[in-house]
């Protein structure tokens, strides 16, 4: 088994009406340690958002200004960002191969919030296995396709207790469980044959052959309902996507 995380930044003090959190999650998936740190070091528009890809050394720059700590593929990613206070967000990636064909992989995001802790950590902590969920299919899915990313807010009609759920009633998923084969139907977009991958009381994922659709609940934490595609078609229309999707959210929470 692989060490405990480390950190190797210097021991701050968290910034004024802050409070250090870690997150920590233990998965395996059906990858290979070098497909998962190709994912999570250049392949992030795929099952996260696009971002700068770090600088493949140990003290290179890494996305938001962060630095690398540790860089030791396919096995070790520390990447760190810090501010003024003893302010830092700080993710690492601990990977191993395992019999079978899996990998098993510790992750662990840590840092300090400020204001509502108790909200935000809750909040995090949920969008945290979501992303590792997603990530997951991407890698046994769509591996090694060209990823395009289009991500939309809903209306701030949506910040409400049952934002999240009537999005899932206008797209016919009330009643849908993982598993389930459904149809969609957004205006301006064929019709989307998906299978649902991940629902929780404020999360739900569906993939069509071509695409991961991740909507987010995010409503229970005081911000707009989201919706983000994962586009791996090479003949993908971004704008169009993003264009239908507005115009759906517009009429859903009109």
């Amino acid at each position: 088994m692989p060490n405990e995380p480390t950190n190797d930044a210097p021991d701050d003090k968290p910034a004024a009406g802050g409070r250090e959190f870690a997150i920590e999650r233990e998965v395996e998936l059906r990858t290979t340690p070098e497909d998962y740190w190709d994912a999570v070091t250049t392949g992030n528009a795929a099952w996260l958002w696009p971002m700068e890809a770090p600088e493949p050394r140990v003290g290179g720059a890494a996305a938001f200004g962060g630095t690398v700590l540790a860089w030791e593929p396919p096995h070790h990613l520390i990447m760190r960002s810090e501010g003024p206070d003893g302010w830092f967000n700080q993710l690492e990636h601990l990977i191993e191969a395992r019999d079978g064909g899996t990998t098993w992989v510790r992750y662990v995001h840590s840092g300090v919030l400020v204001d509502d802790w108790d909200n935000q950590y809750d909040g995090a902590g949920k969008h945290t296995d979501f992303y590792l969920h997603t990530l997951g299919r991407y890698l046994r899915y769509y591996n090694g396709r060209p990823a395009r990313y289009v991500s939309v807010d809903a209306p701030a009609a949506s910040v409400t207790p049952d934002g999240f759920d009537a999005l899932r009633r206008a797209a016919g998923l009330a009643d849908a469980t993982v598993g389930d084969r459904v149809q969609l139907t957004i205006p301006g977009l064929p019709t989307l044959d998906a299978a649902v991958d991940y629902l929780t009381p404020h999360f739900l994922g569906f993939h069509t052959e071509d695409a991961m659709y991740r909507v987010f609940g995010r409503n229970a934490f005081g911000a707009p309902v989201a919706v983000a595609v994962h586009l791996f078609s090479p003949d993908a229309d971004e704008p169009i996507v993003d264009k239908a999707l507005r115009a759906w959210l517009d009429g859903v929470y009109a």
